[in-house]
């Protein structure tokens, strides 16, 4: 320990590092596992791209090459003119397809996360039976659920409107499944605490609760943007200028071999949005995941 200029002691403060309890061969052992889990993963992305990105002859030869020797974006050119063309502009399909994804995910979100909040905080009432519900309702695939869908949106007379499409979404149990489970870990003292400092109910849940879950609900707006963004939902929407642009991508695909390049195409567009928030988003997703493990 040293002294400063104003006899105020100084602390070195040293940090140790953990050796792990492995011997170097366990290290490269862990090492290959996880490249071969990263090449298995990355490999069909890849593939994806390379074939988008092949002229008609490459793309139909056999055995496919992995990569292009002559790459070229004809296809997503080809696509756009294609697209230009059809009766309804591509502009149309794609503001349809932004809005239903946007605010069926923000409602998503927004619902599950306050009905997850009273949930596993508060003990009401047949409270655990409303979960219990909420789990059952996992075990029915979106085959097992349209036409109970089709018939109440039938009733609400919202058959061929965006909300027959963003409603379901809103009301899906993943997203209160997924978001009970993880305020579970919440602080009920962290609560209190604020309640005490005079909090309101909502300022607590949307100021304190929500930026401690984040992982959750970003988990939940992957899954939510990655299933609106790809269905085309033909079932609920009619109109030809309300339909979502996975539709009109799917017309494009069924166009036979002359458009193989375009079809490429579709598939890269069609995963490129929901790739990119993930790329967007992983890292606040991994550094909240390590800072929130809060317990009481």
């Amino acid at each position: 320990m040293k002294k400063n200029n104003l006899n105020e002691p100084v602390i070195h403060h040293y940090k140790f590092r953990r050796k792990p309890n492995r011997s170097v061969g366990g290290d490269i052992g862990i090492y290959f596992f996880l490249a071969i889990l990263s090449a298995m993963m990355v490999f069909p992305l890849i593939f994806i791209i390379g074939n988008s990105l092949k002229p008609l002859d490459e793309a139909l030869k056999m055995p496919p090459d992995i990569l292009p020797r002559n790459p070229t974006l004809d296809n997503f050119s080809d696509l756009m003119v294609t697209m230009s063309q059809q009766w309804v502009p591509f502009t149309r399909y794609l503001w349809n397809t932004l809005f239903i994804t946007i605010v069926g995910t923000v409602g998503h979100v927004i619902i599950a996360s306050m009905a997850a909040y009273v949930i596993a905080k508060y003990n009401f009432p047949g409270s655990k039976e409303f979960f219990k519900v909420a789990v059952v309702a996992l075990m029915f695939t979106p085959a097992v659920t349209g036409v109970p869908n089709y018939i109440i949106m039938c009733k609400l007379h919202m058959v061929d409107t965006y909300w027959s499409l963003i409603l379901p979404a809103i009301g899906g149990s993943m997203g209160l499944f997924l978001m009970k489970q993880f305020m579970e870990g919440f602080p009920m003292s962290l609560i209190e605490a604020a309640k005490i400092d005079g909090a309101h109910e909502f300022s607590i849940f949307w100021n304190l609760v929500m930026p401690n879950v984040r992982p959750a609900w970003l988990t939940i707006s992957i899954f939510s943007i990655n299933g609106l963004w790809n269905n085309p939902q033909t079932q609920y929407i009619y109109t030809e200028s309300k339909k979502m642009l996975a539709y009109a991508l799917s017309q494009i695909q069924a166009g036979g071999i002359a458009r193989t390049g375009q079809a490429n195409a579709v598939m890269v567009v069609t995963m490129s949005v929901p790739i990119i928030f993930f790329i967007f988003s992983q890292s606040q997703i991994i550094e909240t995941m390590a800072t929130s493990g809060l317990k009481d």
